[in-house]
């Protein structure tokens, strides 16, 4: 279940398993639940008077299915510390189907907790035409192996 510290290795990528591809109603109701009001997410007379012509996915369902994408590479016996350097370079919509680059950038073992590393990498998230929508860091700390 999931890579220990040792397992990750600075340079290693890793591909997502699977892509997903992105309803109409994930960016409704995500919309919804985090009462983001802005019309373009969920208004599709008000998202075609915009550059876009249509509504535009919340753009933080986008980094939680993304990140979600990596977990089982990277953190899936980890705990997220933070993100950093989150840029959006494309648009997501509805009906794109993603998924996840992660690199390992670096890493180094946990100063305060014993039996544990520290790991930084970057995701990308591609959409079905290998452009990136989403491209940020993370910090996870990771169990090391028990011998």
């Amino acid at each position: 279940m999931g890579r220990s510290y040792e397992e990750l290795r600075v340079g290693d990528v890793y591909r997502s398993r699977f892509g997903r591809t992105v309803l109409e109603a994930d960016n409704v109701w995500f919309t919804l639940l985090t009462l983001n009001t802005n019309p373009i997410h969920f208004d599709a007379e008000y998202a075609a008077a915009t550059q876009w012509g249509r509504p535009l996915v919340d753009s933080t369902f986008t980094l939680a299915l993304v990140t979600g994408l990596s977990v089982a590479d990277v953190s899936e016996r980890g705990v997220n510390l933070r993100w950093r350097e989150v840029r959006l370079p494309a648009p997501v919509f509805a009906g794109d189907t993603i998924r996840a680059e992660t690199e390992v950038l670096e890493k180094r073992e946990s100063r305060s907790r014993p039996g544990q590393g520290i790991v930084t990498v970057r995701t990308r998230g591609l959409n079905q035409r290998d452009e990136v929508v989403i491209d940020f860091e993370r910090t996870i700390m990771v169990p090391r192996d028990r011998d």
